[in-house]
């Protein structure tokens, strides 16, 4: 039996039997913004490398603007948020990084929704994806605890990973398009056991560099996602994936604040621009051209992570 029929057959069983998986990714992303909130009330920033107490409006409008490119170009915050963070405002590697993943943990849930709602999530996909990311980012968080996170050899690590992070996800966004084209035109259909394993795979590699640098969900892996599953719709990739996401940077950015470094101002005065960011960008996707926005986006990616590597 083809792959993709076996993927249909079990994407029919598994939406039924996690009909609730959805709003238990939202309900846990909303806890851990409502959380990120509150602690931003009773909380001055902590060892960030830069000078956070509550509401700054620069870091709003810092979400407004990343927001607004989210919105346009569909391009994880991620990619965008932690460079400015560390390059722009002088932010701890680690600490832009643990704010970004809580930061997205919130953004993707409502994403979720959405995709959940429209039908457009495969839910055995998210699962393998999970049952290799989750156990890659506790294990990495681990690891990092044992390294001290706040030291200058982890720092100089979580850098490098982030700058590669970032090359590899404007390669990506440059050939996004042709690489869809040319998995479409191959007849390449794994077999069921090979793309079980492949996805976990997948998953465990994304919970190690997402971990490290926040980026990568999005542009690396639907990329690798449209290869594994030639015959499924973008859209129940994309919304598989964003589903996805949702655990895994939670939990990520969970370790990140057990390890002190999550700045909880931070993240509380870059939601508050980015949610209506997004917003304002999703209703302008139709008059700017996204093959003049891609280009541009992955130059300026490709230029941050390469001075962030050297």
């Amino acid at each position: 039996m083809s792959n993709q029929a076996v993927i249909g057959d079990e994407g029919q069983e598994g939406e039924e039997r996690t009909h609730g998986l959805p709003w238990i990714a939202i309900g846990v992303g909303a806890i851990a913004v409502v959380a990120a909130f509150a602690l931003a009330y009773t909380h001055g920033g902590l060892a960030t490398g830069a000078n956070t107490s509550g509401f700054n409006p620069q870091y709003a409008i810092s979400g407004v603007l990343v927001g607004v490119l989210v919105g346009l170009t569909g391009v994880g915050g991620g990619s965008l948020m932690t460079p400015l963070l560390v390059l722009l405002f002088g932010f701890h590697p680690a600490t832009a990084v643990g704010t970004d993943l809580l930061y997205a943990s919130g953004t993707k849930s409502v994403g979720t929704l959405v995709h959940g709602a429209n039908k457009t999530v495969d839910w055995t996909v998210t699962l393998r994806l999970a049952l290799g990311s989750i156990p890659a980012t506790i294990l990495t968080v681990a690891v990092l605890y044992w390294l001290h996170l706040n030291g200058d050899a982890v720092s100089k690590v979580i850098s490098t990973v982030l700058g590669f992070a970032l090359v590899l996800t404007a390669v990506t966004l440059l050939f996004r398009k042709k690489l869809y084209d040319y998995a479409a035109s191959r007849n390449f259909d794994p077999s069921e056991q090979t793309t079980r394993v492949l996805t976990v795979t997948l998953g465990a590699a994304l919970g190690v560099l997402i971990t490290l640098s926040s980026v990568g969900a999005g542009a690396i892996g639907v990329t690798v996602l449209i290869f594994l599953y030639p015959k499924l719709p973008l859209a129940k990739i994309v919304g598989s994936d964003i589903a996805h996401a949702v655990p895994l940077t939670l939990i990520a950015g969970v370790g990140h604040l057990a390890l002190g470094s999550v700045d909880p101002s931070l993240l509380g005065s870059l939601l508050v621009g980015s949610i209506p960011g997004i917003i304002f960008g999703s209703q302008l996707t139709s008059r700017i051209p996204e093959r003049v926005l891609r280009p541009i986006l992955a130059g300026t990616l490709a230029v941050v992570g390469t001075k962030l590597v050297i």
